[in-house]
């Protein structure tokens, strides 16, 4: 399984804004997407309830990864969307070999596949990644990247497109000329 910043970063980008297509247009999508990943067996199937649930998840995690991450944890996220995942998602705490503690989803089939995204948000947030998963500034893209950089400067996930795009619109906006006033 990939590092847990880079499935959430992964599973943010089912939906390309710019494009409007989204990978998890129906529970079956969301079977195929999960069991790729090791989420869930080849047996399991998803619901209509586990596609929201997902959604739900997809989105909120968006929305908190538009915020600033403080240095010392993850942004609160004022989705409801986000919150109502959490709330549907029942974790467990428990402690694994060598007293470490991980979360672990209760549910079966999609919704635990669903789980261990959220709790791939706990891990992400443990091993230091967290606050380098970031969603493009500009508004058009959305698209979640890992900023490598040094100092977790980057707002946009290419400064060749969606930054060069955003500072040609400021530069014209600043040259535009002042309206005529009467």
């Amino acid at each position: 399984m990939d590092r847990p910043a880079e499935l959430l970063r992964d599973f943010v980008n089912t939906y390309d804004v710019e494009a409007d297509t989204d990978e998890l247009a129906s529970p079956a999508e969301l079977a195929v997407w999960l069991r790729e990943r090791g989420l869930i067996s080849e047996a399991d199937r998803a619901a209509d309830d586990d596609l929201v649930l997902a959604v739900n998840l997809r989105e909120g995690l968006r929305s908190a990864l538009r915020h600033d991450h403080p240095a010392d944890g993850p942004a609160r996220a004022t989705s409801a969307g986000l919150d109502a995942a959490f709330t549907a998602l029942p974790l467990r705490v428990t402690l694994a070999a060598g007293s470490i503690p991980i979360t672990e989803p209760l549910g079966t089939g999609a919704a635990r596949g669903i789980g261990l995204l959220a709790a791939a948000l706990l891990e992400a947030r443990a091993d230091g990644d967290w606050p380098r998963l970031k969603v493009c500034a500009e508004d058009t893209c959305q698209w979640a990247f890992i900023d490598s950089s040094k100092n977790r400067s980057r707002s946009w996930c290419s400064m060749r497109t969606c930054g060069n795009r955003t500072k040609t619109r400021a530069y014209r906006a600043r040259r535009r000329p002042a309206p005529l006033s009467s």
